[in-house]
C-alpha cells in the first residue's frame, strides 16, 4: 500500500529537498531547503547542508562561529507562517477551529473559496486525505499561483486530491453532494444561492470574516435564506504562558483577533428552520427591517 501524500516527507533522516527549520539559543527559526553542496549562512556562521543529510531529525549542528542550532522539520503551522504570502495566511489556530467544527473528515468533498497563499488549502488536504476532493476557488490567478507552489513544495508534488479554479465561486462552482463549503472572502453572503445547491443535507458551511459588520450580514443572509440551521460564530484567542522555575506567568504577547468563524449546516430540501426561542434587546433590528424575527422574536416562545 502506498503511503499518503507528502507523509515520506514528515519521517525519517534528512534527505535533499527536504524542508529544515533550525532554532537558534535564543528560540528564533530559520526555514530552508536542503540542497548537496550549498551552505547555510547566518550571522554567526555557517555550516554544510551535507551535514544534515543523512542525519536524524531532532539532530544539532554547529556554525563555524560555534553556535548551536536545532534542526528539525518545520510542522504544517510553522511552515504556513514562514511560506511566501500572497494574502494574509488563515493562522493555525483559526485553521484547527475551522478542521474541528467545520467536521473535516478523511475521503470528504470540500469546496473552499478564497485560497489565499495556500494556508487553509494545505491543512484541508491534510486531512480529507488522497481519497477526498478539495476544489479551491481563487479570483485572483496571482494568488493563486502562489498558493499552488506554497501547496506543493509542502507535499513535494502536485496533491490528487486538490483542483485549483481561478475565478469567482458564484459562477464557476459546478460541484454537487459536497459535503462542506469553507468560505474565507469579503463578502460570503454573495454565495449563498450557489452553496446551498451544492451542499448534501447536514453538509457544513463555514465562514471566515475579518469585521463584525461581515459577521452579521453573513449571519442574518445565512438566517434569511430558509436552508441552515442556526449559525454558530465565534472567535479563538491564544497566549502562551512563561514557565521558569517558580517564575509561572501569561506571556506579555498573545496572538488575538484574526478573525470570526461561523458554521451552519444544510438542512434537507423544503425543511424549513425552526424559529429562534430567545429574544433579541429592543433595537437590535434596524427600524426598516422586515426579515426574520422583525416582530421582535417574539414567535416560537
Amino acid at each position: 500500500m502506498s503511503e499518503p501524500t507528502g507523509a515520506a516527507r514528515r519521517r525519517g533522516p534528512f534527505k535533499v529537498g527536504d524542508q529544515v527549520q533550525l532554532t537558534d539559543p535564543k528560540g528564533r527559526h530559520y526555514t530552508f531547503t536542503l540542497e548537496e553542496g550549498k551552505n547555510f549562512h547566518t550571522h554567526k556562521g555557517s555550516f554544510p547542508h551535507d551535514e544534515l543529510i543523512g542525519a536524524p531529525e531532532g539532530s544539532v549542528v554547529r556554525t563555524t562561529g560555534n553556535v548551536a542550532y536545532l534542526a528539525l522539520r518545520p510542522l504544517l503551522p510553522d511552515y504556513v507562517l514562514s511560506m511566501p504570502r500572497g494574502a494574509a495566511v488563515v493562522y493555525p489556530k483559526d485553521a484547527g477551529q475551522i478542521l474541528a467544527f467545520a467536521d473535516i473528515f478523511p475521503g470528504a468533498r470540500v469546496v473552499e473559496a478564497g485560497v489565499g497563499s495556500g494556508s487553509l488549502s494545505s491543512f484541508l488536504l491534510r486531512a480529507i486525505g488522497d481519497q477526498g476532493m478539495l476544489h479551491s476557488y481563487e479570483r485572483r490567478e496571482d494568488f493563486a499561483e502562489i498558493a499552488k507552489a506554497n501547496v506543493e513544495r509542502y507535499f513535494g508534488g502536485e496533491h490528487p486530491a486538490w483542483q485549483l479554479t481561478v475565478g469567482d465561486l458564484q459562477d464557476n462552482l459546478s460541484d454537487t453532494d459536497v459535503d462542506r463549503v469553507i468560505l474565507d472572502m469579503l463578502a460570503p453572503w454573495e454565495c449563498l444561492d450557489v452553496v446551498k445547491k451544492a451542499l448534501v443535507p447536514g453538509g457544513i458551511l463555514c465562514c471566515y470574516v475579518a469585521t463584525t459588520t461581515q459577521l452579521a450580514r453573513t449571519v442574518e443572509s445565512i438566517r434569511e435564506i430558509g436552508c441552515f440551521n442556526e449559525p454558530t460564530s465565534w472567535e479563538s484567542m491564544i497566549r502562551n504562558w512563561h514557565v521558569e522555575g517558580l517564575a509561572v506567568r501569561p506571556d506579555h504577547r498573545m496572538i488575538g483577533h484574526t478573525g470570526f468563524l461561523l458554521t451552519a449546516r444544510r438542512l434537507a430540501d423544503g425543511v424549513e428552520p425552526p424559529m429562534r426561542r430567545r429574544r433579541p434587546a429592543k433595537g437590535a433590528y434596524g427600524e426598516d427591517y422586515d426579515g426574520p424575527n422583525a416582530d421582535g422574536g417574539s414567535r416560537g416562545r
